[in-house]
């Protein structure tokens, strides 16, 4: 008979709320024997604490993974090649593994990387969508992310700020904590601090609601987790 692989999930768990998380993405972390989640430095697994909000995971094997924060190419691939050799022990024994991921597993996500490499090698990957952090803050902030159909939407990271704001419609800017000071400086420069919103932590214990930037102190600590909404000036 011949050997079973197993298979690896991309497990969106949303932005932060258990409750937002899909009931495709709790009935595959009840069926994975392995879990495995992004750790920091400092032993956080955000991703999986959100999971254990909305699902039992006694019995499960967790898989911690550490990504290198650096825009280094070579550190980041040798990286995620050691994430990928470590899920691959799970799927060569034949377990499947789900991977968590905050927001949904498109936007941004670490678990692309994972997937080019097992893919590359035969091995076969699954992806279940969630709420992305940015459609989550605009449910916060009480306001639409488009107006009619023909109302574009800009998807960038904070550091993008500047080379974005200038394109129509709503702009959505990922990830801005560490650039909020130079975000609120483009905002200022654009004229669109007070068309401007932020949300840093989106459904957690330490959520942040800011529906107007043009009072927001730019020395103000803010999470790695901070989305700013735009609208359009």
């Amino acid at each position: 008979m011949e050997k079973r692989i197993g298979v690896l999930y991309g497990v969106s768990v949303g932005p932060g709320d258990p409750e937002l998380m899909t009931l495709k993405a709790v009935r595959c972390l009840e069926k994975c024997p392995v879990i495995a989640a992004p750790q920091t430095a400092g032993g956080r697994m955000l991703a999986l604490d959100i999971a254990r909000g909305a699902v039992g995971l006694d019995g499960k094997t967790l898989l911690p993974l550490r990504f290198a924060m650096s825009r280094d190419p070579e550190v980041l691939r040798a990286s995620h090649e050691e994430a990928a050799r470590a899920v691959k022990e799970y799927l060569d024994a034949g377990q499947d593994v789900a991977m968590l991921n905050l927001g949904d597993v498109s936007v941004y996500a670490t678990f692309g990387y994972l997937q080019e490499i097992l893919e590359a090698e035969g091995y076969k990957t699954v992806r279940i969508p969630g709420v992305p952090s940015f459609c989550a803050a605009a449910a916060r902030l009480g306001q639409p992310l488009t107006g009619g159909m023909e109302a574009p939407l800009t998807i960038a990271p904070g550091r993008h700020a500047a080379e974005v704001l200038a394109a129509p419609g709503t702009k959505v800017l990922m990830k801005s904590g560490r650039q909020l000071p130079e975000t609120l400086a483009a905002l200022a420069e654009a004229g669109l601090l007070g068309r401007s919103a932020m949300v840093c932590n989106c459904g957690l214990p330490d959520e942040e609601v800011w529906p107007d930037l043009s009072a927001c102190d730019a020395s103000r600590p803010a999470g790695y987790f901070t989305t700013i909404l735009v609208k359009e000036g």
